[in-house]
């Protein structure tokens, strides 16, 4: 798990933990437990949607203003490359792409909290939730479709993703490239 402080955030949120799992098992009860938490009542659904309080991403495809309801939906929703001019239609889209899904085998699981919350405490919430391997980001670049993110990021026909189709390696670089500028331009054109 790579752990990060981010100092000029407020407090809350200042400290971001990611973790990335292959061979998941568990990702068809690991999204109904989250569907079921997000409309659990009481105190038992309080419990349920803290045991859950974590963005998790597809790895396959992987503000101070939020336009979700939490900042690990608004984590999800900022991979999405749609403006789509209604709100809700981009955020589910964006769920239904880059959230969990019943094939999910490879997860990164994020939890954006404050300094109270210990590292190792979040890796054991995690360790609790997915069932799989726990490994390296260095894998992610291995886990990932490319030809899932180009086509989501509608990169087919992008000249210099074009150039460098038969060096797979270079595109690769070029499609990383193109999908993190547009993520980080997302937040300052919304």
């Amino acid at each position: 798990m790579h752990s990060y402080q981010l100092p000029d955030f407020p407090s809350d949120v200042s400290c971001v933990h990611a973790a990335l799992y292959t061979d998941v098992t568990d990702s068809d009860s690991l999204r109904k437990r989250l569907i079921a938490a997000s409309t659990a009542e009481g105190s038992d659904g309080e419990r349920e949607r803290d045991a859950v309080n974590f963005a998790f991403i597809e790895a396959r495809l992987s503000q101070n203003n939020l336009r979700t309801k939490t900042v690990h939906s608004e984590i999800i929703w900022a991979l999405n490359p749609s403006n789509n001019v209604i709100a809700t239609l981009r955020i589910t889209e964006a769920m239904r792409r880059y959230g969990v899904s019943d094939s999910t085998t490879a997860l990164v699981v994020v939890r954006v909290c404050g300094p109270q919350l210990l590292a190792e405490d979040v890796e054991r919430g995690m360790d609790a939730i997915v069932h799989g391997n726990k490994v390296s980001f260095a894998l992610l670049k291995d886990t990932t479709d490319w030809s899932a993110v180009k086509k989501y990021h509608k990169l087919g026909n992008e000249a210099g993703v074009r150039s460098l189709q038969g060096d797979p390696e270079r595109e690769r670089v070029a499609i990383d490239g193109i999908v993190v500028s547009s993520v980080a331009m997302k937040s300052v054109m919304g």
